[in-house]
C-alpha cells in the first residue's frame, strides 16, 4: 500500500522530518504500508530527488520537490498525509481518499488550523499536531470518516443568480 505525503509550495521541515523518522516509518509498515511518495516542497531534507529504502522496516521512499500536478500521486495513495492547504484538502476529499493532515503552525495566523480543525469535526479527515503523527497514523480508521459532499456547480450558480438579481 502507498502513502501520498505532500506539504504543498512551502517549506514544512517538521513534517518532512516526521514522515522520515523512525517512528513514523515504523507505524506505517505495521499499519500495512510499504511505499510512501513524498513531495517535499522547497524544504532540503529527503535526500533529495529519487528513490530510497528507509527504517527497519525497508519502507521504499520516493521523494521530489515539485511537478505540474500531483493528481496522480493522490490518485494511487492508499492514504494521503498533507499540510492543511485547502485546494489540497479538497482534491484529496473529492477523490474520496483517507486523509491526514498536518496544519503549518509557521504560517499566516496559522489559517491551516481552521479548516483543519472544522473537517475533523465533521469526520471528513484527522488532524493533528506534527508532534502526534505516530500516534494519529496508528489509531486512524478510514472506515469512520464522513464522505465528502461531491461538488455540485448549481448551489454556486443560484448564489450568482440571487446577487445579480435573477431569481
Amino acid at each position: 500500500m502507498l502513502v501520498f505525503v505532500t506539504v504543498g509550495s512551502t517549506r514544512f521541515d517538521a513534517l518532512v522530518q516526521a514522515v522520515l523518522s523512525e517512528e513514523v516509518l515504523d507505524v506505517l509498515h505495521k499499519k500495512g504500508y510499504s511505499q510512501i511518495v513524498l513531495q517535499r516542497g522547497d524544504s532540503t531534507l529527503g535526500r533529495g530527488d529519487g528513490t530510497m529504502t528507509l527504517g527497519k522496516s525497508d519502507i521504499e521512499v520516493e521523494t521530489w520537490t515539485f511537478k505540474p500536478s500531483i493528481e496522480m500521486d493522490i490518485r494511487r495513495a492508499s492514504l494521503v498525509i498533507s499540510h492543511a492547504g485547502s485546494g489540497t484538502i479538497l482534491d484529496v476529499l473529492r477523490q474520496g481518499k483517507p486523509m491526514i493532515v498536518v496544519p503549518n503552525p509557521t504560517l499566516l495566523d496559522n489559517h491551516q488550523d481552521e479548516l483543519a480543525s472544522k473537517l475533523d469535526d465533521l469526520g471528513h479527515l484527522r488532524a493533528t499536531p506534527v508532534n502526534n503523527l505516530a500516534k494519529t497514523i496508528e489509531t486512524f480508521d478510514p472506515s469512520t470518516l464522513v464522505p465528502f459532499p461531491q461538488f455540485d456547480g448549481s448551489k454556486f450558480r443560484r448564489l450568482i443568480d440571487e446577487e445579480m438579481g435573477y431569481i
